[in-house]
């Protein structure tokens, strides 16, 4: 939590006088029993009208002041925490966006929801609150109790025996409740996910009419929730009536002990009632600071979880490093080049599935895998094992396999989405690694299985492969992606509207449209991760003829279940269970590799 507060340092001032407008709203609040004691004493008994109006001039003067010092202090608290809050949501969606696929699947998107929205507007809440009463609070009950020395000192000595066992009421519950309104939050997050995940799969969820089933563990995790809530509520409730109770007590204790006092005339019935208006006024500020407490308890709660995120590793870590090593790595390469190397620690002969490919003098291959493996984290086993294989600049590579066997985790490592366990991944002769985020994501379009579409419009979301594109470049990118036809029939064609996770749109029109915003940007290296799965044989291929004259630069990975999708590539790699069965051409592999021969005369059939 300290770690966020240093983000206030721009509301300075907000931090400055919303407390100290607080404080004069409490001096005058304290000015007010002495002026009732005096109308009580001077005013009524000698029926003197020009003390009884002068003095309730003063306290409507009082009033007024104090309310404009409360709005004041009010709106630069909300003036501080509101911009506080809006600056975390701010640096936590920033954060997220560095975070790598590995990361986000550790953490999970429920949580990540939780500490955006309710995490953040409790520590909201609580810097509003902190700054309005954490230094008003304590100064009126402390102010109280001196201005009740200066009554009575036998009679204020009561006031010194009550707040510190005020004071252990309050603090303690606050340092027993703390831990438990932490689990309270890691419970929301097990209900933010599981309504994420019921909302996602609603469908599925309906097909196999699995819905009583999902609202019994939905029931059972909110049952959960609700016991904790209402155990740390109970605890939180004792403080109120355990004050009241201290407060009420010592109010008859004072009342009993004035009354005698005022009874052999040492005190007066004004003093007595400035006294009893003073306890008041404790009772009511440790009610108030009672519930800043808990409230506080709850911000650092959350301030903490939303720290924790904040504190994730990401990718952006490696930026400093990888823009200091962007020039040693070029110089590494040249040097490759110049002197007949094939890269600069281990050469492309290395890789030994791939043969002599690439192994010529001085060229070094576009994307080199050299005994790569990867196991996602959490997992001991591998997910990739051992895979080696290069591929050249206009090279067109296919990739297929069974189910599971490791597709989509082998062409996430290019653009660095999870990072290599071992071997070693290069990029033009350099470890992926050592590219910083930016630049290895502007040599990379990818188009993932699932198509994802954002709300705006057909031309916003194929500007996200390249803001800067001109008309002619998004309409070059639809046409190549087969996407045409129906986007001239659309109302307002490139303005036409998308919505929400492109709902308007089918399952095969979101897939061209994504496959438009990967080649508007024309990448050094495209990945077509099983993207064309929607789409008809004769749509497919003439996406693959339009992508293979778009650029003779360009590496294209084509990932598919299809062998009719791949049999055109330069080089097919075939995968089993993590690791390579095989690599050659269509007819290389249908002599010599019975996984990809049992995976071709099944779909020929």
């Amino acid at each position: 939590m300290k770690s966020l507060l240093k983000e206030m340092k721009e509301y300075r001032r907000e931090t400055v006088l919303a407390p100290l407008f607080k404080m004069l709203e409490a001096i005058f609040e304290l000015f007010v029993p002495l002026v009732m004691k005096q109308i009580i004493d001077v005013g009524i008994p000698e029926k003197n009208k020009g003390t009884i109006v002068s003095m309730s001039l003063i306290l409507f003067a009082l009033a007024v002041i104090g309310l404009v010092c409360a709005i004041t202090a009010q709106w630069f608290s909300a003036r501080a925490a509101t911009g506080f809050a809006s600056k975390l949501r701010s640096m936590v969606f920033r954060h997220i966006q560095t975070l790598s696929f590995q990361e986000l699947d550790t953490i999970g998107n429920s949580t990540l929801i939780t500490r955006m929205t309710s995490d953040i507007n409790q520590i909201q809440n609580g810097v509003n609150l902190t700054l309005r009463l954490f230094m008003r609070s304590p100064f009126v009950v402390f102010g109280a109790m001196i201005m009740a020395f200066t009554i009575d000192v036998k009679c204020a000595w009561i006031f010194a025996v009550v707040i510190p066992l005020l004071s252990i009421v309050v603090f303690g519950v606050m340092l027993y409740t703390r831990p438990l309104y932490k689990k309270v939050q890691d419970g929301l997050d097990k209900i933010t996910g599981k309504t994420r995940e019921n909302l996602t799969g609603v469908r599925v969820i309906r097909a196999f009419h699995r819905e009583e089933d999902e609202e019994r563990t939905f029931g059972l995790a909110n049952e959960d929730l609700r016991r904790m809530q209402l155990f740390v509520g109970r605890i939180s409730a004792i403080m109120n009536p355990v004050t009241y109770v201290l407060i009420n007590a010592a109010v008859v204790v004072l009342i009993y002990t004035g009354a005698i006092r005022v009874n052999v005339g040492i005190l007066t019935q004004g003093a007595v009632v400035a006294l009893v208006n003073y306890m008041n006024q404790i009772l009511v500020e440790l009610v108030k600071l009672a519930n800043l407490i808990i409230q506080m308890t709850r911000a650092v709660a959350c301030g903490n979880r939303v720290e924790a995120i904040l504190k994730q590793g990401s990718e952006a870590e490696r930026e400093v490093l990888a823009e200091k090593a962007d020039s040693a790595g070029n110089n590494v390469a040249e040097k490759a080049v110049s002197s007949g190397n094939n890269g600069p620690e281990k050469d492309s002969g290395s890789v030994e599935s791939s043969g002599k490919e690439g192994e010529n003098a001085g060229h070094i291959p576009r994307i080199v895998f050299d005994h790569v493996s990867m196991h996602y984290a959490g997992t001991a086993e591998e997910s990739v094992t051992d895979v080696s294989f290069t591929a050249d600049a206009g090279e067109t590579v296919g990739i297929i396999g069974g189910t599971g066997s490791g597709k989509s985790t082998l062409v996430n490592l290019i653009p660095g989405f999870y990072p290599v366990t071992s071997g070693s991944l290069r990029i033009d002769g350099r470890e992926v690694s050592d590219y910083s985020v930016m630049e290895l994501r502007k040599r990379v379009g990818i188009v993932m299985q699932k198509a994802a579409l954002l709300t705006g419009t057909i031309r916003d979301n194929v500007l996200l492969g390249k803001p800067d594109a001109t008309d002619e470049e998004v309409w070059d990118a639809i046409r190549k992606a087969q996407a045409e036809d129906f986007v001239l029939d659309k109302k307002g064609k490139l303005g036409a509207k998308v919505e929400q996770d492109g709902r308007n749109f089918s399952g095969g029109q979101k897939q061209r449209l994504s496959i438009a915003r990967a080649l508007v940007r024309k990448p050094d290296i495209l990945i077509l991760d099983d993207s064309a799965s929607a789409l008809d044989f004769a749509t497919d291929a003439a996406l693959r003829k339009e992508i293979s004259e778009s650029g003779p630069e360009m590496t294209v990975f084509i990932v598919s279940q299809r062998t009719a999708s791949i049999m055109g590539a330069d080089r097919i790699i075939v995968l089993d269970d993590g690791s390579v069965a095989g690599i050659g051409t269509h007819a290389e592999l249908l002599e010599n590799c019975e996984v990809y021969r049992e995976i071709y005369e099944s779909q020929l059939n």
